[in-house]
């Protein structure tokens, strides 16, 4: 058996630990980022991974129009909501769900799905949607990593908006009044 010296094991665990060295651990290329906020009574949380442009084609390049798409990277985006609401003008129970989109050139399906628990859109099954619907993509800022906002609509109800390489969309949430 072959006996390797301090100085090549020493060497090796440098090459494997950026730590070592005293330097810090490369950033993810796709952060985790949240959202938050409420429409009415119902709390509204949003979870999801930020790509970024990186000078790419996003839109019917990275991100294939016609394609169900995890609205992100890495796990799949959820939303949950802390009562039940209406999802633009649609009953959905209190819960936390995968969200997804089909991003179009003219129109995106949006996509409640009840299995929340995905890595991307790979074993995504339309039998567990609890809902579809379509919005209008807008032209929007030249946003370089991708943001989830929620943006509060009095008195009861909030925009769920998603901005990202020169695209914006937006869906409604409506909760009960607030007591």
């Amino acid at each position: 058996m072959k006996r390797l010296s301090a100085p090549a094991v020493l060497s090796a665990s440098l090459l494997v630990c950026p730590a070592a060295l005293g330097q810090a651990p490369l950033a993810p290329q796709s952060p985790a980022g949240s959202a938050s906020g409420a429409a009415g009574a119902a709390g509204i949380t949003l979870e999801y991974h930020r790509p970024s442009v990186r000078g790419r084609e996003i839109w019917g390049g990275l991100v294939p129009y016609g394609q169900v798409w995890r609205l992100g990277a890495n796990e799949a985006t959820t939303i949950a909501f802390s009562a039940p609401v209406k999802v633009e003008g649609k009953d959905v129970p209190a819960g936390t769900y995968a969200l997804f989109a089909i991003p179009g050139k003219d129109k995106w399906t949006f996509i409640v799905n009840k299995n929340a628990k995905q890595w991307g859109a790979f074993k995504y099954q339309q039998t567990d949607d609890l809902l579809r619907f379509d919005v209008v993509p807008k032209p929007g800022n030249a946003v370089e990593t991708m943001t989830f906002s929620i943006v509060p609509k009095p008195p009861a109800s909030a925009s769920v908006e998603m901005e990202w390489a020169k695209l914006k969309t937006a869906f409604s949430v409506t909760g009960a009044a607030a007591k």
